[in-house]
């Protein structure tokens, strides 16, 4: 497979970890078939740990950019030679361009996808958020909930300053202070599709909005219980089509 994936004019690929189920791979292949582009080729570069991304790139002369998924999108960073200023303030990179003197930039396009996928659900009483989890997904959300002027709270297992608090901590007040919930965690995710993460929904009410960036599977467990308690809710796909068009404009800048 390496041999062949050196045979095409232009490769990009997602780096990640344990991504078999990746929505970039089938997106981008279906687009460069609509675009007539047999000379382009999207692959999942799979990697162990970080320390290997160097030989990927060194590796592969016609690779010109690549999508960055968990649990790569902080550890990426000190790799690359420089960052655009939103993937720089908000610390994590999902889009990587390849120059054509071999530099490497990062951007953030989940900010992009994220904002113009909750915009249409968002009303006047989601003034609050709670981020459940810290990685670097998380990040570009809470800096999307800043430009729209939204407070909100991280949530995490294991809670390391004064902005994240812990699922132990989510009281009924503060639940129903924070009518928007955003999972950034991968629970839930197929196959383990049983698993969700641990707030008390039974505080969840109409006046809710639960977005989920998981897209596999469509209604995640997180989301259907939400659902049941009369919230609106809204899966990760949009957010996904909107980042990887935004990456696709990157790439051809």
């Amino acid at each position: 497979m390496e041999n062949e994936l050196k045979t095409y004019k232009t490769l990009f690929g997602l780096l990640g970890k344990h991504i078999a189920y990746s929505f970039s791979r089938g997106y981008f292949s279906d687009k460069f078939k609509k675009l007539n582009r047999d000379d382009h080729f999207y692959t999942n570069f799979d990697i162990p740990s970080i320390e290997k991304f160097p030989q990927l790139i060194s590796e592969y002369s016609n690779l010109k950019g690549m999508n960055v998924t968990i649990p790569y999108k902080e550890a990426v960073i000190p790799y690359l030679d420089n960052l655009h200023k939103k993937a720089k303030k908000i610390g994590a990179v999902n889009t990587i361009k390849i120059k054509k003197d071999g530099s490497l930039k990062g951007y953030n396009t989940d900010c992009y996808g994220f904002k113009k996928s909750i915009k249409p659900y968002l009303e006047k009483h989601h003034t609050k958020a709670l981020i459940l989890g810290t990685g670097g997904a998380s990040k570009a959300i809470a800096f999307v909930f800043e430009e729209l002027g939204i407070d909100y709270q991280y949530v995490s297992r294991k809670p390391k300053n004064t902005q994240t608090i812990s699922y132990q901590d989510l009281s009924e007040k503060i639940m129903k202070s924070h009518p928007v919930i955003v999972n950034c965690t991968p629970l839930g995710t197929f196959p383990k599709i049983d698993d969700c993460p641990d707030i008390p929904y039974k505080y969840v009410s109409k006046d809710f909005l639960l977005f989920d960036l998981i897209y596999n599977p469509s209604e995640t467990t997180f989301l259907k219980l939400g659902r049941l308690q009369g919230a609106q809710i809204v899966n990760g796909y949009k957010m996904l089509e909107y980042q990887a068009e935004k990456a696709w404009k990157i790439w051809n800048s």
